[in-house]
């Protein structure tokens, strides 16, 4: 125990860094997913056959196969097949190709959050709408889109506490996430080896971060009952 609580300082420091990262890609991935999956949504909506087949066909392929895959594909294979390593091998790189990879997974399932939501709205709204002389664009900001809002915050919300989670996926390209640093002193890291209870830690620091995002949709979901 008097040894734990030594390397409790140096554990709690590096734990700190780490979720400071994961933090960060999970806002990036938010902030890059949210607008990207509404236009992935629209293009899988389309009436033109063409793109909306390659859309739903793309949207498959990123929902039906592995994010961990995906993160080595995006990763290694500018580097490996075409012979143009454009993310280099730092950390800034690393978190450049998890960004990326993120925001493309995550796009297509809120795309599909999207489209659910847009067409559960009646079309007699729309169409009512049309009667009164408002253009498509404006139906779809004054009447569908906070009904919208309302329709995907459960499913949403879902999505967003999985994302939480799914940023220790990132340490498969040596993202130096959370789990990343508690898994370091399994092997040895500043002079700690052979520790397992920083893997305990990292655990509270994701319980306390989704209790948070928990309280914060909740709140949202209760402010948007109006549309009952």
């Amino acid at each position: 125990m008097e040894q734990i609580i030594q390397q409790m300082p140096i554990v709690i420091s590096a734990l700190n860094t780490g979720f400071l990262q994961t933090l960060k890609l999970f806002f990036v991935t938010l902030l890059g997913a949210f607008p990207l999956g509404l236009v992935i949504a629209f293009g899988s909506m389309s009436r033109f056959k063409p793109l909306s087949a390659v859309t739903r066909v793309f949207v498959w392929i990123i929902r039906g196969s592995p994010l961990m895959i995906q993160l080595l594909i995006i990763f290694y294979f500018p580097g490996l097949v075409l012979k143009n390593p454009i993310w280099g091998g730092g950390e800034a790189g690393r978190f450049a190709a998890s960004a990326v990879a993120f925001i493309i997974n995550y796009a297509c399932y809120f795309s599909e959050i999207y489209r659910g939501g847009i067409q559960s709205i009646p079309v007699g709204q729309e169409e009512a709408g049309l009667v009164l002389g408002l253009t498509k664009g404006q139906i779809f900001t004054k009447i569908k889109l906070l009904q919208m809002i309302k329709a995907i915050v459960p499913p949403m919300s879902n999505e967003i506490i999985t994302l939480v989670k799914d940023t220790s996926l990132a340490r498969i390209i040596a993202l130096q996430e959370i789990i990343w640093a508690g898994q370091s002193f399994l092997k040895g890291s500043q002079g700690i080896s052979g520790a397992i209870w920083p893997l305990f830690f990292t655990a509270i620091y994701y319980l306390v971060c989704n209790g948070v995002l928990t309280l914060a949709l909740s709140a949202l979901e209760r402010k948007l009952s109006y549309f009952r």
